[in-house]
């Protein structure tokens, strides 16, 4: 009998072979063009600054520094990368690309993006959705540090990424708010194993908001990512007729880190102050650190700390509240 341990590797080495068989036939004769796939993959992390430390390529890609060596003096000699000795230490080396290298990456990286988005284009848009989800937990669990998409910017609006993605904040559309409850549910159990009570407190919530909401006093938000459904947050009023509640916040792991929370609560603020309320409350559980520091950075203060037993687990439920407008 197999325990639990020896199934955990056994299915991370099955979906290691599916990935890498994925990519193989995604890198199949390296994108039409005259190069190798290690040629490539180096074009490639050239292409993602100014110039680059040679031992940093090499830590990066994990190649030998002899192979890597004459792999650059390929390139070097075909016109499209130029190294000199590092300013600031001259045992190293930084390599650039050239005016041709930056053509060639450009070409390399356009015909990568159709190669994926013919992929895309064969799965329906809520399995897009769950893959790009699954990828994102995948890369905040292991801890790869890189960022989304992009900068961190939160100042409302449309917001173009680094790597040309647009965050945006729009009103629920047809759809949407079963996917709220969908996401969240989803999400909680993954994320921090809470059964399906949750999803039914989510549930309860949003029948509430659609069939009883106020358009002056009370509205909600879907951040997108690129035109897909990354995030929510909703304001509602609460038992105190001068009070708003925040309700839902959520961001998918695929775009954590690119300010969209924060700007979600933000909007949320705004919305209530212009409403003409006068203080704002939420409710969370200790356990969502992240939250926690959004609400800290958009002005809430914890007021108020019970222990609970919901969604399967014993939590430490929290009140936390922030005036609104010249309200003190």
């Amino acid at each position: 009998m197999i325990d639990s341990s020896q199934q955990r590797v056994a299915e991370v080495r099955a979906f290691n072979r599916f990935y890498t068989a994925l990519l193989g036939l995604l890198e199949a004769d390296h994108l039409h063009l005259p190069y190798t796939l290690t040629e490539a993959r180096v074009l490639f992390e050239l292409g993602q600054a100014d110039q680059v430390d040679l031992i940093e390529v090499r830590q990066r890609l994990g190649l030998d520094a002899g192979y890597l060596t004459r792999l650059v003096t390929k390139l070097s000699q075909a016109g499209l990368v130029e190294r000199e000795r590092s300013a600031a230490d001259a045992r190293r080396q930084v390599v650039r690309l050239t005016g041709t290298g930056r053509e060639t990456y450009g070409e390399l990286s356009r015909r990568s993006s159709e190669q994926i988005g013919a992929l895309l284009e064969r799965l329906p848009e809520p399995a897009q959705r769950r893959m790009l989800a699954a990828m994102g937990t995948v890369r905040d669990v292991l801890g790869d540090g890189e960022p989304r998409a992009g900068d961190r910017r939160a100042d409302g609006g449309e917001r173009r990424a680094g790597g040309g993605a647009t965050v945006r904040l729009r009103a629920p559309e047809p759809g949407d708010l079963g996917w709220v409850v969908s996401r969240n549910g989803a999400l909680y159990a993954a994320e921090y194993g809470w059964d399906a009570s949750y999803e039914a407190l989510v549930l309860r919530i949003v029948a509430d908001y659609a069939e009883h909401r106020d358009p002056a006093r009370e509205a909600a938000w879907i951040a997108e990512l690129d035109g897909v459904p990354v995030g929510c947050v909703f304001c509602v009023r609460a038992d105190e007729p001068d009070t708003a509640k925040l309700r839902l916040l959520l961001v998918e792991p695929s775009a954590r880190g690119l300010g969209v929370g924060g700007r979600l609560v933000d909007e949320c603020v705004r919305f209530a102050t212009e409403a003409g309320y006068r203080r704002m409350v939420l409710w969370t559980n200790d356990v969502l650190t992240s939250a926690r520091r959004i609400y800290t950075r958009a002005g809430f203060e914890l007021v108020d700390a019970e222990k609970h037993h919901s969604f399967g687990y014993d939590l430490v439920g929290e009140t936390w509240a922030r005036p609104l407008g010249g309200a003190r």
